[in-house]
């Protein structure tokens, strides 16, 4: 087979954090891949955002640069005591911002601005892969050896060899692998929902004084937290208000417009230096729910050559600050798993046909991956009731929230990416040579 001949192509859908990163980390072993995105260019929504070690080890693994480009945005705590402070945990409810615990970690610490970070990996995207106004449609079968078709809501199609959805919670190839009425198909609200903000930092150590607004801090209460951390090296408090909700959420969008009014009435009966950080957010503000997939979790990620990572297998709530690292694992396992059968296939040395490795390419990738992702999801849903002190077993308890938190969190950064992606491919060269 001449080396200029790829053996396959991917096709990845949606240009999220996963997507962009799968997208990078095959463009570098020089595996032929298009991504493709339904927004006229590359968007992320939301504000802050931060990457715990298993995120930033499975940077290096898809591509060094990746890593890089999050270093430059990179914003720790202000303190030099606190870089590896996840969060300190402060009572802001009752009134007397009394510090609670810290929860550290074998790392710093540190977070950036979404767009920011966005901005940098599209520098590592190869003209010519990304083409945009794409909203797949279907998927469609040509015989088991020829490339399937892609077909977009502009009339146009594509070809590829195997299709993977990063495509978000609202994922449209999740969508067409279970059926757009089936229960996975469909996103649960988890009675949570949000106001984002971010504040100027002189602003933000008027009202909560300076440890409070440089380092990150979760602000504790009955019903909801507040949890900011400092972005754009320093300059910028992230601000994310979460609170409990009885009712069900019945608005078509994931995010609706209110007011700065709103949130001071969510924490009318806090502390005063929450409802003096509440005060700073602009007039006009998004209020946003969080859903996950954790009600009807997905029964595999992989049907034939069509797959999903990243939110659109296992979107979770943000309570661990992990779910966008979890994303990146994805896309780090998934990228050794397609090189080792592109390697397979170029060496002729597979005992299996083309279309067959693909298969089980995606076989092994939901074999190593459902278990940690949908432990996330749950896992999150349990953090939240320990951060708004409604765990009936922790309750108010500092040491038994501390015990919790820890446990769960060494869960998700106590690992080796390394390891992951030689376990996964051990478990597909058993398959395929």
């Amino acid at each position: 087979m001449p080396i200029d001949k790829p053996q396959f192509s991917v096709a990845i859908i949606g240009g999220g954090v996963a997507g962009m990163t799968l997208t990078i980390a095959l463009a570098k072993r020089g595996i032929d891949v298009r991504i493709y995105e339904q927004a006229p260019q590359f968007t992320e929504i939301g504000a802050g955002i931060a990457f715990s070690p298993n995120a930033k080890q499975a940077m290096e693994q898809c591509d060094p640069l990746v890593h890089e480009a999050y270093l430059r945005v990179a914003t720790s705590s202000g303190s030099p005591d606190k870089i590896n402070t996840w969060y300190d945990f402060v009572d802001s409810y009752t009134g007397s911002e009394q510090w609670l615990f810290d929860v550290t970690r074998d790392a710093p610490a540190d977070g950036c601005h979404r767009a920011h970070f966005l901005e940098e990996m599209i520098k590592l995207v190869p003209e010519g892969v990304a083409q945009f106004n794409k909203h797949l449609d279907k998927i469609m079968e040509n015989g088991r050896s020829n490339p399937l078709t892609l077909n977009f809501s502009d009339g146009t199609t594509a070809e590829a060899d195997i299709v993977i959805g990063s495509d978000g919670i609202k994922s449209s190839v999740r969508g067409i692998l279970f059926g757009q009425d089936a229960p996975e198909a469909k996103p649960t609200y988890t009675h949570r929902y949000a106001y984002r903000g971010l504040l100027n930092m002189d602003n933000a150590i008027k009202a909560l004084g300076k440890d409070l607004a440089t380092n990150r801090t979760m602000h504790m209460g009955q019903d909801g937290h507040v949890l900011t951390f400092p972005v754009a090296h320093g300059k910028i408090l992230n601000v994310v208000a979460f609170r409990y909700d009885t009712d069900e959420w019945t608005d078509a969008r994931l995010v609706v417009p209110t007011t700065k009014e709103s949130a001071k009435q969510d924490f009318k009966d806090w502390g005063a230096k929450v409802r003096a950080l509440l005060d700073l957010l602009e007039d006009k503000l998004d209020k946003w729910a969080i859903f996950d997939l954790g009600d009807h979790p997905l029964p595999t990620y992989a049907k034939g050559r069509v797959a999903v990572i990243g939110d659109a297998a296992h979107a979770t709530g943000p309570h661990h600050g992990a779910g966008a690292g979890i994303c990146i694992e994805d896309s780090a396992i998934l990228a050794e798993l397609l090189h080792t059968a592109w390697n397979r296939l170029e060496e002729q040395s597979t005992k299996v046909a083309k279309t067959e490795t693909l298969e089980k390419v995606l076989e092994v990738f939901d074999a190593v991956r459902r278990e940690r992702t949908q432990w996330l999801v749950q896992s999150s849903r349990d953090s939240v009731e320990l951060y708004e002190w409604r765990d009936r077993l922790c309750k108010r308890d500092p040491a038994k929230l501390k015990e919790q938190i820890l446990w769960r969190n060494h869960k998700i950064w106590r690992v080796d990416i390394r390891d992951m992606v030689a376990e996964a491919n051990r478990k597909l060269e058993e398959q395929i040579v």
